[in-house]
């Protein structure tokens, strides 16, 4: 039996721009808006935390390299057996048939409704910090469930615009809030770094044998989540001719901006604090005021773009069954009514579970692992697309099947770390908690 996204032909998919147009700057902007959110950012000192700084360091290092690699492999076979694959899962199908196409639906959504709801989390929190910072009374005080319902009913305007394309000067305002927050955040760390008495800073692993470790599967989890980027081919599908080579260089550029401000943050905030550095590196800095605000408001504009961009397969879900394509009155009802049921569930699950690392930790290690680090090796693979010289191939097919072997491992591991965070905090905070 076909998929419904068979039947368009073609390679094809509702939602999907058919004919690309974005330069590879656009493609830059919707790479990075995609990949360094600061949602993504801010748990990486925690995470180095509690690996430890020479397991911290590998690992981050480690993560960049795969999924930079993995990206490139993505973007070469768009188009590898003479067809534009305009979505990952129709690109999936073609390589590994059915269970492909399967395999890439179910862990696409597990990614993309994960992140949006720890980015909303992170979101709502943000706004929040702001209004903290200048509405000090206890009393009739707004809660961090308010300020994710008001996040969530801008990104249900938002959402009516049509496809990833029409986002293009969205993601350009939100890539430079990204190195906006980024150097914002840095230096806002390093200055509360040395406000502290650096001989009270310890960088011990904390807790019990039981808790360091799977403190360690948690922290893996979150590493993945930081490069989670499960949008690569539908992105790909906005870009004008020479599309493989305006994509490398798209991804190549966005990975500058990812590795020059992940790992300074990720380093500097372990750095200032130690390993009592919270979850959410946000909350634990303390002057000057403004820079604070500032890397809050950062967020929340950054956090809009890449909402939407992970927004984009469920709502292709919804658009293959009503033909969404046609702007009609009566299709623009429908897209008001399936985006509003996707934002409601969304803003409900945040508001109700307000507990963004755990969120963090379990989408990486469900959603992005598979996607990010483990199918591209095998596509790698499966499509012999290997150098000519037979020592290269060699290097390359096991090199690519000990990612693949590895990573598996590690999401496993990292699943069960943040499935027990989750246990614990549901234990500690009741639903509706205001953080």
């Amino acid at each position: 039996m076909s998929s419904p996204a068979t039947a368009r032909g073609g390679g094809g998919e509702a939602g999907v721009e058919q004919g690309g147009r974005g330069t590879w700057r656009h493609a830059a902007f919707h790479v990075a808006t995609t990949i360094a959110t600061p949602a993504a950012y801010a748990p990486l000192p925690f995470a180095v935390a509690s690996l430890g700084w020479p397991l911290g360091v590998c690992s981050l290092v480690i993560g960049t390299l795969v999924t930079w690699c993995s990206s490139l492999v993505v973007a070469s076979l768009w188009q590898w057996n003479g067809e534009k694959h305009t979505s990952y899962r129709l690109l999936a199908k073609s390589i590994f048939g059915p269970w492909g196409y399967w395999y890439v639906s179910f862990f696409q959504q597990v990614a993309s409704v994960g992140n949006n709801i720890a980015i909303q989390i992170a979101a709502g929190s943000s706004l929040k910090a702001v209004y903290k910072h200048y509405y000090t009374a206890e009393d009739g005080a707004m809660t961090l469930q308010q300020f994710i319902i008001l996040f969530g009913a801008f990104e249900l305007l938002l959402s009516q615009l049509p496809d990833i394309h029409s986002l293009r000067w969205v993601n350009a305002i939100c890539t430079a809030s990204t190195v906006g927050f980024a150097g914002t955040t840095i230096g806002a760390t390093v200055h509360d770094g040395y406000r502290i008495d650096r001989k009270e800073v310890s960088y011990s692993l904390q807790g019990n044998t039981a808790t360091k470790i799977f403190r360690a599967f948690n922290a893996l989890g979150t590493i993945a989540f930081s490069f989670g980027d499960a949008m690569l081919p539908e992105i790909q599908s906005t870009v004008r001719e020479p599309v493989r080579k305006n994509m490398y260089k798209g991804v190549s550029a966005a990975y500058t901006i990812i590795v020059m401000s992940y790992w300074t943050l990720a380093f500097s905030g372990y750095w200032a604090f130690g390993s009592q550095v919270p979850p959410y590196i946000l909350s634990s800095l303390t002057a000057p005021r403004w820079a604070i605000v500032m890397a809050n408001v950062f967020a929340v504009i950054q956090i809009a773009g890449c909402f939407q961009i992970y927004c984009r397969p469920t709502f292709a879900h919804f658009e293959e069954r009503v033909q969404a394509k046609n702007r009609s009155c009566r299709s623009c009802l429908w897209r008001l009514m399936y985006t509003s049921a996707y934002m409601a569930v969304i803003t409900l699950v945040s508001a109700a579970m307000p507990f963004f690392g755990d969120f963090v930790s379990i989408c990486g290690a469900v959603g992005f692992t598979p996607l990010d680090f483990v199918l591209p090796g095998l596509a790698l693979l499966k499509t012999s697309k290997l150098p000519d010289n037979l020592g290269s191939q060699y290097a390359v097919k096991v090199l690519s099947a000990a990612v693949a072997v590895m990573f598996s491992i590690i999401g496993v591991l990292a699943c069960i770390g943040a499935i027990r965070s989750i246990t614990l905090d549901v234990r500690t905070y009741k639903f509706f908690h205001d953080m």
